[in-house]
């Protein structure tokens, strides 16, 4: 079993049902922050309601990993070179890729400005 960070777009690219997404999480292991559990739920509200989006939540909840002062720090650093190399990632998506590097782990995403990093398994 392969161990994953769990990027917002694969959790939600397999709650749609993309069949490429599925061996992710029925068949290995993954991790993500309470940021991607705040941005999963934000888009499934509008789309699917309050009942249904908080059982999503407490679904993936299980995946939850805490991070500290210094993750925040190193993450930030990273975010910073990575916008001055022309890639913009976001606060969450920088800090799961800092920590997916940290826990020697690929970050799980088809979000393509991640196409071109090392350490990404890539799923369109």
């Amino acid at each position: 079993m392969t161990r994953y960070f769990y990027d917002s777009y694969a959790v939600l690219a397999y709650l749609s049902d993309r069949p490429s997404y599925r061996p992710y999480f029925e068949e290995n292991d993954g991790v993500l922050t309470k940021l991607n559990l705040m941005e999963i739920y934000y888009k499934l509200l509008p789309v699917h309601g309050a009942r249904a989006t908080r059982r999503a939540l407490y679904t993936f909840s299980k995946y939850l990993m805490d991070f500290g002062l210094n993750d925040i720090e190193g993450s930030m650093k990273l975010r910073s070179k990575l916008k001055s190399d022309g890639l913009d990632v976001s606060y969450a998506d920088a800090l799961g890729y800092y920590l997916a590097s940290k826990m020697n782990v690929k970050f799980l995403t088809g979000d393509r400005v991640f196409r071109v990093l090392p350490n990404v398994e890539f799923q369109a």
